[in-house]
């Protein structure tokens, strides 16, 4: 028989031999963080931001200063954004490395608190029209999709089907759900160290985009104001962040389809009608969900939204290769859910010509179009990212909007144009006025019922393959197009004629 002293020390040396467990250790916050954001890929420059919908990312660069263990430990970085792309973190100035990284469980959400309460006891409390309140317990037996089916003594029961209005009041938070998004890394450290390290990801669910503001002068010239409008739809805000976007068709390929962050929200289908569960509150007698609300739909993201503005300095513009960034000044909170405003660009005295354009056929639309020269001595000189311009005239001491258009990005030097409205006191009619073998003879008339003369550009490309022969005025070549350039005098008219002469088959 072996001696019980001689199996203590077989024991302990068993012990001995097993791996450390790993220690966990929490940053709550980061020290700093530096948010520069993309656009979304393709983005149009006349669309408008949704934040139910946003599909542009985030570079996010934090500062922590953590104390790192002896042997194994569990680093947690709680607090990043819940749309991050865990395997593109990267955790720099690490003494010993990183064993491996994790994204932490389920973040706490009315959803998930429903979802992981799936077979579990929970309270329904009931509140009559007259205000009285009863409780009794129930067992969740369905899924968050569709009714909520709950049982009690008396049977199954649709919560929030009735003449009342029902919460569900859950007895504790369910293991493995966390109210903030979590990155988790492994550590093992010769020794205890505290260290400053830097964490960088990628995350979904940012955007931005310019937006222009011009103001018609009385001296004809034209007042140009920009804003940069930052929108975040994560649920974790960067407070006093480091913000920058970059400008520019950035390529970005991924393995993966692109993926919304969910919003954790939580809706039940009372059969024809729907209700709507609020966010969870924490009560002393467990975790509380507020009576469902009765309604058709919940009201779009960007109506619930508020916009805040800061306009007091303007963002820095900056080379990033090929691409522009533009650095925000001031330290700047990126809050979740919310698009903020900053200023971009404030130019003086712009000069600017308004001229009418239209392509030449029957019924074709004029639109009136402004076009400025982005040179540094045309009062410009600077790259010009995509966005919506809305345009106002001085009236009185009032301004007047007068239409909306959009720019395309735009370097320095670049021509500027931007169509902004249609014209309806400018009217182009093509007219036939004879055919023959592959031949067909035009009047193009333009009318201009303004009482002051107005520029025209009329596109008069053909066809492949199509010549022009016989033309009444002297056309321009632009950008490989062909243009029957014109001043229409106030309440007249201008004319083209033309042949088109069809190839031979």
């Amino acid at each position: 028989m072996r001696p019980i002293r001689a199996l203590g020390l077989a024991v302990v040396a068993m012990i001995a031999a097993l791996p450390a467990l790993a220690q966990p250790v929490t940053s709550p916050a980061p020290d700093s963080v530096a948010v520069t954001i993309y656009r979304a890929p393709n983005a149009s420059p006349d669309r408008e931001l949704q934040l139910n919908w946003l599909q542009g990312y985030a570079l996010v660069t934090e500062k922590r200063t953590i104390t790192i263990p002896r042997g194994r430990a569990t680093i947690r970085f709680e607090g990043v954004a819940e749309g991050i792309l865990p395997e593109s973190a990267i955790v720099a100035d690490l003494p010993s490395g990183v064993r491996e990284k994790n994204l932490d469980a389920d973040l706490l959400s009315p959803r998930s608190l429903y979802e992981r309460s799936l077979g579990r006891p929970v309270t329904i409390r009931r509140r009559a029209q007259d205000g009285r309140q009863v409780e009794e317990p129930a067992i969740i037996r369905s899924g968050a999709d569709g009714a909520a089916i709950l049982e009690t003594r008396e049977g199954f029961v649709a919560v929030n089907c009735g003449p009342t209005r029902d919460s569900i009041v859950y007895p504790s938070v369910p293991a493995g759900l966390s109210a903030k998004p979590t990155l988790s890394i492994e550590t093992e450290s010769a020794e205890e160290r505290r260290v400053t390290v830097t964490l960088s990801y990628l995350a979904w669910g940012f955007d931005w985009q310019a937006n222009y503001v011009a103001t018609m002068r009385p001296d004809g010239k034209l007042d140009l104001f920009a804003w940069v409008t930052l929108a975040n739809t994560d649920v974790t805000s960067f407070v006093d962040a480091e913000t920058m976007v970059v400008a520019g068709r950035l390529n970005r390929e991924s393995a993966r389809p692109y993926e919304r962050p969910a919003d954790g929200s939580l809706s039940f289908s009372c059969f024809p009608t729907f209700v709507e569960e609020s966010e969870p509150q924490f009560a002393a007698d467990g975790v509380v969900a507020e009576p469902m609300m009765m309604a058709p739909a919940p009201a779009p993201a960007m109506a619930r939204e508020e916009i805040v503005v800061t306009g007091s300095r303007i963002a820095r513009q900056e080379e990033l290769g090929d691409l522009k960034l533009y650095r925000v000044p001031d330290p700047t909170t990126v809050a979740s859910h919310s698009l903020k405003q900053v200023a971009m660009i404030d130019r003086k005295a712009v000069p600017v010509e308004t001229f009418y354009r239209a392509y030449v056929s029957d019924g074709a639309q004029v639109r009136r179009v402004l076009r400025l020269q982005n040179r540094k001595e045309q009062g410009l000189g600077l790259p010009l990212p995509q966005g919506g311009v809305a345009v106002f005239a001085p009236r009185g001491e009032d301004r007047v909007l007068i239409g909306q258009g959009s720019v395309a990005d735009k370097a320095v030097n670049e021509e500027v144009e931007i169509e902004i409205d249609d014209a309806p006191q400018i009217r182009i009619q093509a007219d036939a006025t004879g055919s023959g073998d592959r031949r067909a003879d035009r009047l193009v008339t333009v009318t201009n019922a303004n009482p002051f003369p107005v520029r025209f550009e009329g596109d008069v490309t053909l066809d492949d393959g199509h010549k022009r022969q016989r033309t009444s005025a002297k056309l321009h070549r632009k950008n490989g197009r062909d243009l029957w350039i014109v001043e229409v005098p106030a309440n007249g008219s201008a004319t083209l004629r033309y042949r088109d002469v069809a190839p031979r088959k």
